[in-house]
C-alpha cells in the first residue's frame, strides 16, 4: 500500500428536496488499501459511493478519483473502475459465459474471461442460467464483471448482504485476493466484523457524515481500551486480590465466576502473571475484547443494526 490518494472527497454534500442524505463527507482512499464505508443501514453510505462513482451528481463537494472528476471525465474513467451494485440483477436466462462475454465486448482491454471464472470458482457453472444460481454465485458473478476490464479501483456496496456464513467467507477471500492482485478497493457495509476482516481503514458514517477515520484498531483503541477476563476457579472471595491487579477497574464475582474488567494494552497479561504468581487454578477463562460495534456505539450511543 502506497500513501497516493487514488480516491479523494471533500466536504461531499447531496439532499433529495428537503431531506439532507449527506451531510458532510471527506476522506482519502490510498493505492492498494481495502477501505470500507461503514454504519448501519439508512447512513447514506450508498449514496456516498454512487458519488464518488459518478451514478449520482453531488450538490457540493469535490471528488477526484484516478484523478478525473466522476462527471466531467467518467468516458475516461469507466475503463479504469469496477463496480458492483448492492442491488443488481441480470436476465434470468442469461448464462454465466455469456454475461461475461458481453461485458467483455463494452471494453477495449479486458482479462481472460475464462480465467477469471476459474479464479471466482465459477467454472463449474459457466453454462448455468443466472435464475439458477445461489446468493454466492450471483455476487462472485457480479464480483467478475466488476473485474473484467481490468480495473485499478474496484467498488464494492454491500456484497455480502444476505449470504450465509460460508458464502460471506469465500466472498472475504475473494476481495482479499483483489488487493493481493494490486487493486485498490472501496466497499461499504454494515458488518463490522466484515470490516475488521477487511479493512486496512473505515470511515464511520453517521446521518450522512463521517465522524472518524482510522484503522480498526487504532480506533479501538482510541474509543474503547477497556479489556474484559472471564474466567472460574475454586477459590472463593477472591476478589480483594484480584483488585490489586495493575489497571483493573471492575471485578464482578458470581460464587466461583470472576469478571474483570480493566485498560491498558497488558491488562490481560497482568491477569495471567496474577494467577500465575498466586498459584490460582482458572478453568473456561476467556478474554472479552472490544470490537468496532463497540466503537460505533460508543460514537453514536446506538448500535450499528438499529
Amino acid at each position: 500500500m502506497s500513501e497516493r490518494p487514488v480516491v479523494q472527497v471533500s466536504d461531499l454534500r447531496k439532499t433529495y428536496g428537503s431531506t439532507v442524505a449527506v451531510e458532510s463527507a471527506s476522506f482519502e482512499v490510498l493505492e492498494g488499501e481495502i477501505f470500507g464505508l461503514i454504519g448501519p443501514n439508512g447512513a447514506s453510505k450508498t449514496t456516498i459511493m454512487e458519488c464518488v462513482e459518478g451514478i449520482r451528481r453531488p450538490d457540493r463537494g469535490l471528488i477526484s478519483v484516478l484523478g478525473l472528476d466522476p462527471h466531467k471525465d467518467i468516458y475516461k474513467l469507466q475503463h479504469r473502475i469496477g463496480v458492483q451494485l448492492q442491488e443488481a440483477q441480470l436476465q434470468k436466462r442469461i448464462k454465466v459465459w455469456e454475461a461475461v462475454d458481453l461485458w467483455s465486448s463494452l471494453y477495449p482491454h479486458t482479462v481472460d474471461g475464462e480465467a477469471l471464472l476459474e479464479q471466482l470458482g465459477l467454472t463449474a457453472k459457466r453454462g448455468s442460467w443466472f435464475m439458477t444460481l445461489s446468493g454466492g454465485q450471483k455476487q462472485r458473478l457480479f464480483i467478475a464483471l466488476a473485474l473484467i476490464n481490468d480495473p485499478e479501483v474496484v467498488f464494492l456496496d454491500e456484497l455480502t448482504t444476505g449470504l450465509d456464513p460460508q458464502a460471506r467467507r469465500a466472498i472475504w477471500a475473494l476481495v482479499t485476493s483483489i488487493r493481493e492482485r494490486g487493486k485498490t478497493v472501496l466497499l461499504t457495509t454494515h458488518l463490522m466484523e466484515e470490516a475488521e476482516r477487511l479493512c486496512d481503514r473505515v470511515a464511520i458514517i453517521e446521518h450522512g457524515r463521517v465522524i472518524e477515520i482510522d484503522t480498526p484498531q487504532a480506533l479501538v483503541s482510541k474509543h474503547c481500551p477497556e479489556r474484559g477476563v472471564v474466567f472460574s476457579c475454586d477459590l472463593r472471595d477472591a476478589g480483594a486480590g484480584l483488585r490489586r491487579i495493575e489497571g483493573i477497574e471492575a471485578v464482578t464475582e458470581e460464587g466461583t465466576s470472576y469478571r474483570l474488567e480493566g485498560r491498558g494494552e497488558d491488562f490481560v497479561s497482568h491477569v495471567m502473571r496474577f494467577l500465575s504468581d498466586n498459584e490460582i487454578q482458572v478453568r473456561d477463562f476467556r478474554t472479552v475484547m472490544p470490537t468496532l460495534e463497540d466503537v460505533f456505539l460508543k460514537l453514536t450511543g446506538h448500535g450499528i443494526r438499529d
